[in-house]
């Protein structure tokens, strides 16, 4: 049987709930109402804040504002799926720029509103918040007036606002289109970016170590694309803090995700001092299993030489996580079922698919997407609880309405991260035979090192990269000295970095559209693992805390949120609960070899 047909059938979504295609006329009417409205916005609002502050009116152009954030962003959501299902589709390329440019014009309309609310003095706001109507967009009104310390002269947040599409956005589309047309030739084949990255967890040694060499090759071949694209990006961000007086490389990062430098740094340290006793500690016990000294790093994520190999439908996989979903609270599978009922999910993997995988929230009005490049593996059975997760979160917190569904990042990672430990439980739950217990262990702490070490060793090579970008342009050779210096400090010396691996930099796209975004993947495993801790000395009455966790969207600020569970951040113990839990597993790993 091939891999497609073992497979199954991959669901394709259906993106008609936003529109029913790129010559939709709906597109073009919204567009045109979206246009209209903003205009009537800024004309109707512009200049007089302040007097409907004062007087109890600023609750209609907050209202009129979301409405309008509402109204683009279903038409961006759209446009950006569209993109991600063929980013070498002219059609789709051109429908994506288009849309960009002409919604770039829109908000140059609406860029008043934030500017003009931070200009208001506090008394008169915290006045007018007082007012239960305007009152419940408190949170949303505070973020805004959080950024006051950054805002610039309007005619110059104008500027750098328009300027976004021949800018930083022009430069993402560029990365995006570049590893989208990559080809990686393994025996003759040409293979697309995902496919080929597949083979790195390959059972036979001699198929990953071709997919290696052939990654490497491409990658070398167009490093000094990726190498311009990152140099332009960072000097461009340099640009941008040093304008708006942001004095750490992160900080722009920290006030988005609504978490403390502190905080961050605390995580930071605690997970690279726990380098020793999590990544290194764990490869050289992998590198005893396969009978090396060291593993070379196409190995690292390589099945266990006794691990059952198979490929995992659809079908079992969406039984499996819906399964754990349900195990946990009925309602939590209900409406992950939604996703796969309603066509809400975009699985296959084919050329020019946008890599990897993720949750789009879209708009509250409408629902999320979830895009996947499904091809069998036990792994990509945890991705789909991770992206599942995700929607759940998504779907829950629209209630909050456009301004405050958006989760920060910090917590964004939390239902994704927490799906995929159900998933995990409830699967070493029915596994009795030791060989796959093994296996299934030894999976789960790769995946917690990946999320954990891994993401904290690239966010330490972001900061490298922006803080020496600041003395000038860097060149490639130098990125990937860079690179292969956090590796080799997180990975320690059970890892062989062969020639090669110095520019797998290249294709991490993070570090091109969401600089030091990183982090939030080890804040939310490390959060996850405190709160799973939290979930087994005592479910009784977790499930709702849960929820309301979720629920809250973008409202609360991650203490308030925490303290609930008895969990606080910014105490250093709270990192090293999360970081214990992998501690155990793998000291469980070690017990099986006695």
């Amino acid at each position: 049987m091939s891999q497609t047909a073992a497979l199954g059938n991959l669901p394709v979504w259906n993106l008609a709930d936003l529109y029913s295609g790129v010559d939709a006329p709906e597109i073009a009417a919204d567009l045109a109402r979206a246009d209209a409205d903003a205009r009537a916005f800024e004309e109707r609002y512009k200049g007089k804040l302040g007097e409907l502050a004062a007087s109890g009116g600023l609750i209609s152009a907050v209202e009129d504002f979301e409405a309008l954030d509402d109204l683009t962003g279903r038409i961006a959501s759209f446009a950006s799926l569209i993109y991600s299902q063929n980013t070498t589709d002219p059609t789709g390329s051109k429908f994506y720029g288009d849309v960009q440019e002409k919604l770039t014009d829109v908000w140059s309309h609406l860029l008043f509103f934030s500017l003009e609310i931070n200009r208001l003095d506090d008394a008169l706001i915290e006045t007018a918040m007082a007012e239960p109507k305007l009152g419940r967009y408190r949170p949303f009104l505070e973020d805004v007036r959080k950024e006051r310390p950054h805002q610039l002269e309007d005619r110059v947040e104008l500027l750098f606002h328009e300027k976004s599409v021949t800018g930083r956005g022009a430069w993402n589309r560029l990365y995006d289109e570049t590893l989208a047309a990559l080809r990686f030739d393994v025996d003759g084949e040409a293979m697309t970016l995902e496919p080929t990255l597949n083979m790195l967890s390959d059972p036979d040694t001699k198929v990953r170590e071709k997919g290696a060499h052939a990654l490497a090759k491409t990658f070398k071949e167009n490093v000094r694309t990726f190498a311009l694209v990152t140099n332009v990006l960072a000097k461009d961000k340099e640009i941008s803090d040093r304008w708006r007086h942001f004095e750490d490389v992160a900080d722009s990062r920290h006030l988005a995700n609504r978490v403390e430098r502190e905080v961050v740094d605390a995580l930071v340290s605690a997970v690279r001092d726990a380098y020793p006793r999590l990544s290194h500690r764990y490869y050289k016990l992998k590198a005893k299993w396969f009978g090396v000294e060291a593993l070379d790093f196409w190995d690292r994520n390589a099945p266990l030489p006794t691990a059952p190999t198979r490929i995992i439908s659809w079908d079992e996989a969406k039984a499996t996580v819906l399964g754990a979903y349900g195990g946990f609270a009925p309602e939590m599978a209900d409406i992950a079922r939604r996703f796969f009922d309603e066509k809400w999910i975009d699985a296959p993997s084919r050329p020019g698919k946008a890599p990897g995988a993720f949750a789009h929230p879209t708009v509250p009005s409408a629902h999320p997407y979830v895009l996947l490049n499904y091809l069998g593996r036990p792994r990509d059975v945890m991705t789909l609880a991770h992206e599942l997760g995700h929607g759940v979160h998504q779907v829950l917190a629209a209630p909050n309405g456009a301004l405050m569904a958006p989760t920060p990042l910090t917590l964004a990672e939390t239902a994704s991260v927490f799906g995929e430990m159900l998933t995990f439980r409830a699967l070493l739950k029915g596994t009795t035979d030791p060989v796959q217990r093994k296996a299934m262990l030894a999976s789960k702490v790769e995946d917690m090192l990946n999320t954990v070490v891994r993401q904290i060793a690239f966010y330490t090579f972001e900061r490298r990269v922006h803080e020496e970008r600041r003395k000038g342009e860097i060149p490639a050779d130098r990125l990937n000295e860079i690179w292969l210096g956090v590796q080799g400090e997180s990975l320690g010396p059970s890892i062989r970095l062969n020639d090669g691996y110095e520019v797998f930099w290249t294709y991490i796209p993070h570090f091109i559209h969401s600089p030091f975004y990183v982090y939030a993947y080890a804040f939310g495993d490390c959060l996850v693992n405190s709160l799973y801790a939290v979930y087994e000395g005592a479910a009784d009455g977790f499930a709702e805390r849960y929820f309301a966790l979720l629920s809250a969207g973008g409202t609360k600020h991650h203490s308030d949120l925490l303290a609930p569970f008895g969990l606080d951040a910014a105490d250093p113990a709270f990192w090293q609960t999360g970081l214990g839990l992998i501690e155990r597993m793998i000291s469980e790993l070690e017990a099986l070899e006695q």
